[in-house]
């Protein structure tokens, strides 16, 4: 009796390690397979240099993170620098700055816009996008706000590869322009939190389609970029 209910314990006990190896192996390949389309989908159209990059109608400067006294992170400083070195260059003829100020308190757009136009870049060859709340909704909101067709998207690598992805697949001609500078604090963590945002790209490009979270007017990047302030 002591040996039957042994053997069905330890037959228990395998039953439960192959589900759980099981659960495993599927949770793997949910985040490996969308991480995959991602990279090979974006790769060719991601340059190693600024100089590398083609013409576009402008330089799609992603947002991240400004300090309390709306200093911009080192991570968005490169981003900014590496979007004037572009437009200095010729290779795009306006920049889109897209960023979070959902919040009165929080302000990365007026943050980057400062940066810029204090490095010389003419007032109206830069755009203000205030809800780019994300990378999806950035891209989203250049091809119908302001009428994007193409774009040099500039931000870290560990990035470029979504967000390539993210604008291609919304029908804007992007090419990807490293903005990786100088080394980062929790890059790591970083790269790992994209794996993630890779799964939830693919799910809203390939399935949920959603709206952004904010449209509004048209406001074509051929224009003045000083109608775009707020």
């Amino acid at each position: 009796m002591a040996m039957t209910r042994r053997i069905r314990k330890r037959r228990l006990l395998r039953r439960s390690l192959l589900v759980v190896g099981i659960l495993v192996v599927l949770g793997g390949l949910v985040v490996l397979i969308p991480n995959l389309i991602v990279t090979r989908s974006a790769h060719g159209h991601i340059v190693l240099e600024a100089a590398d990059a083609p013409h576009a109608q402008c330089a799609l400067v992603l947002g991240a993170r400004v300090y309390d006294d709306g200093t911009p992170t080192p991570m968005l400083a490169d981003r900014l620098q590496t979007g004037i070195e572009l437009y200095r260059l010729g290779k795009v003829d306006k920049i889109l700055l897209s960023g979070d100020h959902g919040q009165t308190d929080y302000d990365e757009v007026n943050a980057m816009l400062a940066y810029v136009l204090a490095r010389g870049v003419p007032d109206e060859d830069v755009f203000t996008d205030h809800a780019g709340f994300s990378t999806y909704d950035t891209m989203y909101r250049a091809r119908d706000v302001f009428k994007v067709t193409s774009a040099l998207v500039v931000t870290q690598e560990f990035h470029l590869a979504r967000a390539v992805y993210t604008a291609r697949q919304l029908g804007l001609e992007a090419i990807g322009v490293p903005a990786d500078i100088q080394p980062y604090a929790d890059e790591g963590r970083f790269a790992v939190r994209d794996w993630l945002a890779r799964v939830k790209a693919v799910i809203q490009l390939h399935l949920t389609h959603p709206g952004p979270r904010y449209l509004g007017p048209a406001l074509p990047i051929d224009g003045d970029g000083r109608h775009t302030r707020g």
